[in-house]
């Protein structure tokens, strides 16, 4: 299949919005993985005088993690689905956390940064250019700012690439499909296959000029599928990082 891209894409995700909370609901762990990653960040004093971007934020299940591990951070979240955006806004959120529809690719022209911390969850195998995207965080980020990417991301077993198979064609797209999104969950499933495996996207980041990258797992059911990718703009050690 081909998979969705920019306008294609986040037309598919306006259509799902109304369902995407409680699709993600059924995944064991979808929310304490986003909390793990968020967390790993390592962000003092509660995020006190800090402000984060939120790349790719959904219906707001990342802001929502930002705000617990960094509750003192100002947080602005970004998403090129005005549907999920809007799901988003609809919730409780404090003054300090505000959204805008944006692309990744068009962060740049609105002037804003530096941030201090950048968290991308489930939205680097989404983009068109992926160097490019990488690129521009990197322009975002202050210098020694601290980069967190919570994607699904093969670690390069064949067992992990059949696993993942084996719970889209049982789960994820019979559960999409019943609320009218197959076409997207279809995405989802080869959208994984297709992307870097966790060597290959640990190299692209340091090809693309970040420090300190490591790759860690997540527990469950996920392990060897879905990864928290750290990173820092400038030169930082492994050492500043939790596990």
């Amino acid at each position: 299949m081909t998979l969705l891209r920019d306008h294609d894409l986040a037309l598919a995700f306006d259509h799902a919005s109304h369902s995407y909370d409680r699709l993600t609901a059924l995944n064991p762990g979808y929310r304490t993985d986003l909390l793990r990653s968020a967390r790993r960040l390592r962000l003092p004093r509660e995020g006190a005088g800090l402000h984060i971007l939120d790349l790719g934020c959904g219906t707001g299940a990342s802001t929502r993690a930002l705000l617990r591990a960094a509750p003192r951070a100002r947080i602005t979240a970004v998403d090129a689905s005005s549907g999920m955006l809007a799901r988003a806004q609809s919730k409780t959120w404090p003054a300090r956390v505000r959204f805008q529809h944006l692309t990744a690719e068009g962060l740049t022209a609105t002037g804003e940064g530096s941030y201090d911390a950048v968290f991308a969850a489930y939205l680097f195998r989404n983009v068109t250019d992926t160097d490019e995207v990488l690129k521009t965080v990197r322009t975002l980020l202050r210098p020694g700012g601290r980069l967190a990417v919570h994607e699904y991301s093969l670690s390069g077993s064949a067992v992990h690439r059949a696993l993942w198979t084996a719970v889209c064609r049982g789960v994820i797209i019979p559960a999409g499909s019943f609320s009218g999104d197959r076409d997207l969950y279809r995405h989802l499933w080869r959208s994984v296959l297709d992307f870097d495996t966790v060597p290959d996207f640990t190299d692209r980041l340091r090809g693309t000029g970040f420090s300190a990258v490591r790759a860690l797992p997540v527990a469950g059911w996920q392990t060897g599928i879905t990864h928290t990718f750290l990173a820092r703009e400038g030169s930082a050690t492994t050492a500043e990082y939790a596990r």
